[in-house]
C-alpha cells in the first residue's frame, strides 16, 4: 500500500495568497513559494498510510471551533538562529481561536497516532525559501522594505487535510484530502 505526505493547513483566500505572492522579488537564493501554494500548516503529520489518512480524516472531522478572523503581516526568517533557511509572513496576535484549532487538531491526530512529534507552533505563511548562498544584505534589505507589510485579514472558516506530492526540482503539488468547515 502507498504511503501519503500529509499535513493540515489553512489556505487563505486568493486574493491574500496574490498580495503574499506579490513580495516575491528578486532575491539571490531566494526559491519563492507558488501562489497555489501559499498556506498556514497547522501541523505536519508525515508519510501515512491510506488506513491511517482515513482514520486521520474521522478523527480531524470531530475538531469543534468556531470561525474567526486572522490578520496577515509583518516578515521575518526561520530559524531565528544559525543561518537563515525560510522567508515568512505572521498573523500578528493572530486570534485565540487559531490556538484553539492547532490545539483541537493535536488531540485529533494524537487520538489516532500518539507517537506523533509535537513540535512548537509559531503560526505563519512561508513565502520562500533560502537555498544556497544568499546576499545577507539583500536579504536584510527586503525585510526592512516589508516589515510594516499587511494583507487584508481573512475570515477562517475552514481547513483541510491535505496531501503533498514532492517532485525533484519542481514546487510541491499539494491535493486536499478533506476539508472540514469551522463550527460550534
Amino acid at each position: 500500500m502507498a504511503a501519503t505526505r500529509l499535513f493540515v493547513a489553512i489556505f487563505p483566500p486568493a486574493i491574500v495568497r496574490a498580495e503574499l505572492a506579490a513580495l516575491a522579488s528578486p532575491l539571490v537564493g531566494a526559491r519563492w513559494t507558488p501562489v497555489e501554494n501559499i498556506h498556514l500548516t497547522l501541523r505536519f503529520i508525515g508519510e501515512t498510510e491510506l488506513e491511517q489518512l482515513e482514520k486521520f480524516a474521522a478523527s480531524l472531522a470531530r475538531v469543534r471551533v468556531e470561525p474567526f478572523i486572522l490578520p496577515v503581516g509583518g516578515v521575518g526568517l526561520f530559524p531565528s538562529r544559525g543561518p537563515a533557511q525560510v522567508i515568512w509572513t505572521g498573523v500578528g496576535q493572530a486570534h485565540t481561536r487559531l490556538f484553539q484549532l492547532r490545539k483541537q487538531v493535536d488531540e485529533a491526530l494524537l487520538a489516532v497516532d500518539g507517537g506523533l512529534a509535537m513540535r512548537s507552533f509559531h503560526p505563519h505563511f512561508t513565502l520562500g525559501r533560502l537555498v544556497g548562498s544568499h546576499a545577507p544584505r539583500e536579504l536584510e534589505s527586503f525585510l526592512t522594505r516589508h516589515k510594516a507589510f499587511e494583507a487584508p485579514p481573512f475570515r477562517v472558516s475552514e481547513f483541510s487535510l491535505m496531501a503533498s506530492e514532492h517532485q525533484p526540482g519542481r514546487a510541491p503539488g499539494y491535493q486536499p484530502v478533506r476539508t472540514f468547515a469551522l463550527q460550534r
